[in-house]
């Protein structure tokens, strides 16, 4: 059998380069609260994302519940069921209810036509998310929550780096927060962070994730521990270096399985503006029409780990089926997600993915059918 082939490969800088920051960690024994790397690493993320303000965290789910948590919100926030289980949980973790709002067949975004409609004065935000890095209808989000009074806090943890019509895509919203998790196109090895143009909601950030302790006798809010380390900013460090090259690396090995799959009837991917957005081409989702294709996503993606090659069925199911929320009583009309969830296939790419194995890859789908 042929190398066996996964979803995912976590990113590592040359070795040399993480290991001459690691003798500084040794000589100085500071491995933690908000160390002299992590305090570097934000201000190189403040400078690539073009932001005004950005703070690091232990992992992705930490910063959107914190900055949940910052933002003081109450009652109803409205978000997506097609996404990963931290968006939903950052939510219900928070006293909030979430109500779930349906997805654009196109490119798997929340769908802006079926926002207005979930309104009621008890909601206080909304939650997208930039699902599989594929860009939110950001302007049309803004605009319904200007008219509604709501915040915007983007879940952007499959985001990072991108843009639309030249615009940091950091900067949408009222803040936003991405994950450096290992299996993102940029990660820290775990890791996040909260990007905001806020200075009081950054500072409760802050303030909330080291217990709320402001001094050595005072702790004035019932805090949590979600300060990044110092391997995790050294990691970051040297990955952000590396960053914008992997990208490319990432982007040929995407455009292949574009021009690939999208001759396969049944086989469609998601549809984006390619002249106006940058993406960091994180993940490569498929969806599979079963009539069209001549079998369904479940066919398929056994077909594939029959060949060793281990594709994924993200996001299924979508978090409103999850047992814990089946019987909570959310607000959940969402057919079109549904139906994706039960369709969609990411496959493996990753920077040192090669592209004789994305073609073997192409092949085995075109043949399957």
């Amino acid at each position: 059998m042929s190398q066996e082939i996964f979803v995912t490969k976590p990113v590592l800088p040359p070795f040399e380069e993480y290991v001459e920051y690691l003798k500084d960690i040794w000589d100085t024994h500071n491995l933690t609260n908000m160390g002299k790397y992590n305090r570097q690493f934000i201000y190189q993320l403040k400078d690539y994302l073009g932001v005004d303000y950005c703070m690091t965290l232990c992992n992705g789910h930490m910063a959107l519940e914190m900055l949940l948590q910052a933002m003081n919100l109450s009652g109803e926030v409205i978000t997506t069921p097609f996404t990963f289980a931290s968006t939903t949980h950052a939510i219900v973790r928070n006293g909030l209810t979430p109500v779930f709002c349906d997805i654009r067949e196109s490119d798997f975004t929340m769908d802006p036509d079926k926002i207005e409609s979930l309104i009621t004065d008890k909601t206080t935000a909304i939650v997208p998310v930039h699902v599989y890095g594929m860009p939110c209808d950001i302007e049309r989000i803004s605009a319904i929550a200007k008219k509604h009074n709501l915040k915007v806090i983007y879940d952007a943890a499959h985001a990072f780096g991108e843009k639309v019509n030249g615009e940091s895509i950091a900067n949408a919203g009222d803040a936003s927060m991405f994950s450096f998790h290992a299996t993102k196109a940029f990660n820290t090895i775990e890791g996040g962070c909260v990007v905001t143009d806020d200075l009081d909601v950054l500072t409760r950030v802050y303030q909330l994730h080291n217990f709320g302790i402001m001094d050595e006798e005072t702790v004035e809010f019932v805090g949590a521990n979600a300060k990044m380390n110092e391997f995790e900013a050294i990691m970051g460090l040297c990955n952000l270096s590396h960053f914008d090259e992997n990208r490319m690396k990432r982007k040929a090995l995407f455009d292949y399985y574009r021009e690939r799959l999208s001759k396969i009837e049944g086989i469609k991917l998601p549809q984006y503006d390619e002249a106006n957005v940058e993406l960091n081409y994180t993940y490569c989702p498929i969806v599979v029409d079963e009539k069209e294709y001549g079998m369904d996503r479940n066919q398929l993606h056994m077909t594939l780990d029959m060949n060793g090659i281990h594709a994924r069925k993200y996001f299924y199911p979508i978090t409103n089926e999850f047992s814990c929320y089946k019987d909570a009583g959310f607000k959940a009309d969402v057919p079109v997600a549904t139906r994706i969830s039960r369709q969609v296939l990411t496959l493996p790419l990753y920077t040192d993915l090669e592209l004789e194995q994305v073609k073997r890859i192409c092949d085995i789908i075109e043949g399957a059918k």
